[in-house]
């Protein structure tokens, strides 16, 4: 099970590493500030049935 995956920020265009909280279900969606650029961010996460997890930015 992967227990971190990354995203893009949409503002900055940093590569920004979160960890994954597996206990939040398959499928993730929150806002989180970027730490580089402090600009807010929504998140997905998607964990598939092996434990794989990737992690995008969608611009609202």
């Amino acid at each position: 099970m992967d227990d971190e995956a990354a995203y893009v920020c949409d503002a900055c265009g940093e590569e920004i590493v979160i960890p994954i909280d597996l206990t939040q279900g398959s499928s993730q969606d929150y806002v989180e500030d970027c730490p580089v650029c402090c600009r807010p961010n929504r998140v997905r996460v998607e964990i598939d049935q092996d434990g794989a997890s990737r992690a995008w930015s969608v611009a609202d």
